[in-house]
């Protein structure tokens, strides 16, 4: 299936493909199994059948796929063996070239890791959240009254992308007429060029890339002047750990960031009404009971998962569940098959607002390299369906999404809804 696989290719017909080919051929990452949603046989085949398996043919060159919940966790925590360097490869299935790798706190191991991470994370304490959380209802609600009646729109532009790129110019303290090239330097960041997609080569998302840092460079100087601030560029450039941060550095750092703070909240923004449509009895069980939005909205996360991966490079040979890893090697932690995982989660195929345990997923990552921000992600959810509970009595889908062609990014490009007059 090495970079073969056609759009025009059914849905059926790859489901066909997950049971018939032998087991060393299947490539559960390539990202056209993800745009057409077809994915999850070849995940479920895989912790059935071979839970740590090795792809020797792909697109991004050879893998390890780590697909039960458990093992995923054994390997997230093995910082010894398992490493995220940007050095090495960082922490996608896709490779980047030596010469354009950034580090990030999330793409280093330990002990730097916790020094870098340790200063963006006074934004995420209870007080900020409790202070950011009336900004977010306030804006939440704007967004929502002036959505239209009785006609389709896309939710993802609409809502989805307009409420975290408002939340984003906040975080940053960014200008606020060009906050939309948030949202563009984050799917630029992420995009696999010529994929139909945002931009045709890798020369022209490195020159979108390039732009974003020169933007954030102008902001950085003018914070390095002012006293500390309580946003994420000032946060950084008064850090001790990351002041002197070198321009690759700051350019990961800022990419993680807005990454983060973008793709994952407005994909299970557009998860939650998109889950909802397919299991109508659960948006009546939470029509009913608004209180169950506590639980509805891990369950969202793990239901969406909207970063289906992480990846690890081995720093040594390694032997785990009988395989045999070999020192760089390219180890896959496939979170959107832990979340589907039937040992570690009861009936994980249903989505269900009032599981006992809905915080059971690994969504977020686990250990030292858990989201920093998962906190504000829940909160975003969680006002924003207060407020559509409030206002709403029903937001129908009227069509399917249009997907991501992404193995990284699992999310929507877009989704057409009609609220009814």
């Amino acid at each position: 299936m090495h970079g073969t696989i056609e759009s025009t290719v059914t849905r059926a017909s790859l489901h066909e493909r997950a049971a018939s080919l032998p087991l060393e051929q299947l490539d559960p990452g390539h990202p056209e199994l993800f745009r057409t949603d077809a994915l999850w046989p070849y995940f479920d085949r895989l912790r059935r059948e071979d839970p740590v398996h090795y792809c020797k043919d792909s697109m991004f060159g050879p893998y390890w796929s780590v697909t039960r919940y458990n093992d995923i966790m054994e390997i997230e925590t093995n910082h010894s063996v398992f490493s995220s360097a940007a050095s090495l490869g960082g922490i996608t299935i896709r490779d980047i070239d030596p010469d354009l790798r950034r580090e990030s706190f999330i793409a280093m191991d330990p002990p730097r890791h916790a020094a870098q991470r340790k200063t963006v994370a006074p934004m995420f304490t209870p007080t900020h959240l409790d202070e950011l959380a009336l900004n977010i209802r306030k804006r939440s609600a704007e967004c929502l009254d002036n959505l239209p009646r009785g006609e389709e729109f896309d939710w993802v532009d609409r809502v989805s992308i307009e409420l975290t790129t408002q939340m984003l110019a906040v975080l940053f303290d960014f200008p606020w007429e060009d906050r939309r090239k948030l949202t563009r330097w984050s799917d630029v960041a992420t995009t696999i060029p010529g994929s139909g997609g945002l931009v045709a080569t890798e020369d022209q998302r490195q020159a979108e890339l390039l732009e974003c840092a020169t933007y954030f460079s102008r902001l950085w100087k003018e914070r390095i002047a002012q006293p500390p601030k309580s946003d994420l560029l000032s946060m950084l450039a008064h850090g001790a750990a990351t002041r002197d941060m070198d321009a690759k550095n700051f350019l990961g750092n800022l990419i993680l960031l807005i990454v983060g703070g973008n793709d994952t909240t407005r994909n299970t923004m557009s998860g939650s009404i998109y889950a909802l449509s397919q299991h109508p009895e659960q948006y009546r069980k939470l029509r009913e009971n608004p209180a169950l939005l506590d639980s509805f909205v891990p369950e969202v996360i793990r239901w969406q998962t909207p970063l289906a991966h992480m990846r690890r490079t081995a720093l040594a040979d390694f032997e785990f569940r009988g395989k045999q890893i070999k020192k760089g090697d390219k180890v896959v932690m496939w979170y959107i098959s832990g979340n589907r995982d039937e040992e570690a989660i009861e009936r994980p195929y249903e989505f269900i607002i009032d599981r006992a345990r809905p915080r059971t997923h690994l969504s977020f990552g686990f250990g030292i390299h858990r989201c920093v921000g998962l906190r504000l992600a829940e909160l975003q959810l969680k006002i924003i369906w207060e407020e559509i509970l409030k206002r709403f009595d029903h937001i129908d889908v009227v069509g399917e999404p249009k997907r991501v062609y992404s193995s990284f990014v699992k999310g929507y490009e877009t989704l057409p809804v009609r609220i009814a007059a």
